[in-house]
């Protein structure tokens, strides 16, 4: 990616902090889930096409052990092995697989859409929800 690239998928995350925290939801300002959310950001930007996984149960990764959000991305991103850059974007194991996201803003920073705190939120790799939690890097595909 470029930076212009990176610093436009930054902005566009920042711009979705605060919108409502809403499973299977896409729309700014009124209800968004993890999922949708990196699907919004990065579409809107231009880096991949809009893609929509829905419809998905909100417990799906706690009864079963199909990496589906996983399986969902690989078309359109890289595992990456070094250190994310502002831009690249995480997933997190919850339950039994890889069912969480966040966008990488700065160095342990990311935006979020998270259940618990009901909303797109700021956090920090650092810190609890997301300290200790296993998680895999990524960045889309060009």
């Amino acid at each position: 990616m470029t930076p212009d690239q990176r610093h436009a998928i930054v902005l566009e995350a920042q711009s979705w902090v605060g919108t409502p925290y809403h499973h299977c939801a896409d729309v700014k300002g009124h209800g968004v889930d993890c999922a949708m959310f990196l699907s919004r950001v990065y579409s809107t930007v231009g880096v991949i096409p809009f893609i929509d996984p829905r419809p998905y149960p909100p417990d799906w990764h706690l009864h079963r052990s199909d990496e589906r959000y996983l399986q969902t991305i690989i078309p359109y991103a890289q595992e990456i092995f070094t250190p994310p850059e502002p831009g690249d974007f995480l997933l997190f194991r919850y339950g039994r697989t890889f069912s969480h996201s966040a966008i990488v803003i700065k160095g342990s920073t990311v935006i979020h859409a998270h259940a618990q705190e009901r909303a797109v939120v700021w956090g920090d790799l650092l810190l609890s929800p997301l300290k200790d939690r296993p998680f895999r890097s990524f960045t889309p595909k060009e």
